[in-house]
């Protein structure tokens, strides 16, 4: 456990927490996050995530501004529903880019984990697209990546980065439930009557 460490999950929840509440501030937050991040998966070897989070980098600048122009009048962000064919478009780019980083990984660098981390990096960045594109289905691609996240980071040492992917989990549910109450107009769904 290191200071950069600490200050990366400290960051890194904020931003995940503003994310889910639909909060343009999500988006300088989670680049400073990723920012932190880069340097941290850097001195511990994980290529595939130090590379993602340039990545994630760039999807933010893009979610910054799809959000922008993706907002009601009163300012609320409007969620978009994801297809079918985008779906399984985006996870069988997710899988084309996990063999493609994890082979290039396990044979051109020491990468500590080459296939899970380069697995959990393409559909990190197709879940970061979907949340760009303002999908909640984002929110569950985004709970089975974290959670086999968590066991990366326990197997690597990381505990306060593998606590922050545990909370992520939760933050991902709730903003999942938060999304869903949005339709494509960005109004309230179904609501229960009292």
């Amino acid at each position: 456990m290191s200071a950069l460490e600490i200050i990366a999950v400290i960051v890194s929840f904020l931003g995940i927490w503003l994310t889910a509440r639909r909060r343009m501030l999500c988006w300088p937050i989670n680049l400073l996050a990723c920012a932190l991040y880069f340097q941290l998966f850097l001195e511990v070897r994980l290529y595939a995530d130090m590379v993602l989070q340039a990545l994630f980098g760039i999807a933010i600048l893009y979610g910054w501004i799809a959000w922008m122009r993706g907002k009601e009048e009163k300012g609320d962000v409007v969620v978009v529903p994801l297809t079918g064919l985008e779906a399984c478009a985006g996870l069988a780019a997710g899988a084309l880019g996990a063999a493609a980083i994890g082979w290039f990984t396990s044979h051109h660098t020491n990468a500590a984990l080459p296939w899970m981390d380069a697995t959990l990096s393409s559909f990190s960045l197709l879940a970061q697209y979907w949340t760009a594109r303002r999908h909640a289905s984002s929110w569950l691609l985004w709970i089975v990546v974290d959670v086999v996240y968590v066991g990366m980071f326990v197997f690597k040492g990381l505990w306060p980065t593998a606590g922050l992917y545990t909370a992520m989990v939760a933050l991902a549910v709730l903003g999942y439930r938060n999304w869903l109450r949005t339709d494509a107009g960005g109004n309230a769904a179904t609501r229960r009557k009292p």
